[in-house]
């Protein structure tokens, strides 16, 4: 989103005539213009990377891959880093401030557990129990607020018990735990899955094919007419001064 000045603006105002020592600007409102550029919706990348990357880690937390698989593992999950910091970094240039700090967070959460099994630190495991932990207070506050955007808020519910097992396997170490996280990571997968094909769907073909259950003003941006979208964007970061 760019504000720029019309590059034929006509005869505009003059400049008030200084008062008391200060010069006034004149209303520049009628000569911006701002304009929106479409872009193609990054949320089904976001979540087949996040399907992908938990079957990974999901499969090693079960002992389907022996410990000698972690640094094997690492790699596959590292380029998921760099994927959703693209999801975000296109969901805030899109104006989606909820999708673009959850796939920031995401993106963020692969990184330090893939250099952890890379490099073997000491008390890795200890400290990526309490890093999960962390993820999960994250997790509680975003469900309370994408309840519209029930695709993210799904991945949400079935993300946060599974922050919550691996958090308490890494700082107690109990096998039970950790396969119970690896089954929640499918969990996770499967209904990321679920929610990329279904958007994906739905932008190839213009229309909710399978359900994905926006409500809300999530709706009523798919659903509405254009004047819902340029509703109060003058107030929106970008266009305001601050943020």
């Amino acid at each position: 989103m760019n504000t720029e000045p019309d590059l034929d603006p006509g005869p505009g105002p003059e400049s008030v005539p200084a008062v008391g020592g200060r010069r006034f600007e004149p209303d520049l409102r009628s000569m911006t213009r701002i304009t929106l550029r479409p872009i193609a919706s990054p949320m089904p990348l976001g979540f087949f990377t996040i399907a992908i990357a938990s079957v990974m880690t999901g499969c090693l937390q079960l002992g389907v891959f022996d410990d000698t698989a972690r640094g094997a593992v690492a790699f596959t999950v590292l380029p998921a880093f760099v994927l959703q910091l693209l999801v975000s970094y296109l969901a805030f240039g899109a104006r989606d401030v909820i999708a673009a700090t959850l796939m920031a967070v995401f993106a963020g959460s692969w990184l330090p557990y893939a250099l952890v099994m890379l490099t073997g630190a000491p008390d890795g495991l200890e400290v990526l129990g309490v890093f999960n932990l962390a993820l999960l207070c994250f997790g509680t506050l975003m469900i309370a607020v994408t309840r519209p955007k029930r695709a993210l808020w799904l991945v949400l519910v079935v993300s946060a018990p599974r922050w919550a097992a691996t958090g308490l396997a890494g700082i107690t170490g109990a096998e039970w735990l950790t396969r119970t996280a690896g089954a929640l990571g499918l969990v996770v997968a499967l209904v990321a899955m679920y929610a990329a094909f279904a958007l994906m769907l739905e932008d190839m073909r213009s229309e909710e094919v399978l359900p994905i259950g926006r409500s809300g003003p999530a709706h009523l941006a798919v659903e509405g007419d254009l004047s819902v979208q340029l509703r109060n964007l003058e107030r929106q970061a970008g266009v305001r001064r601050t943020l």
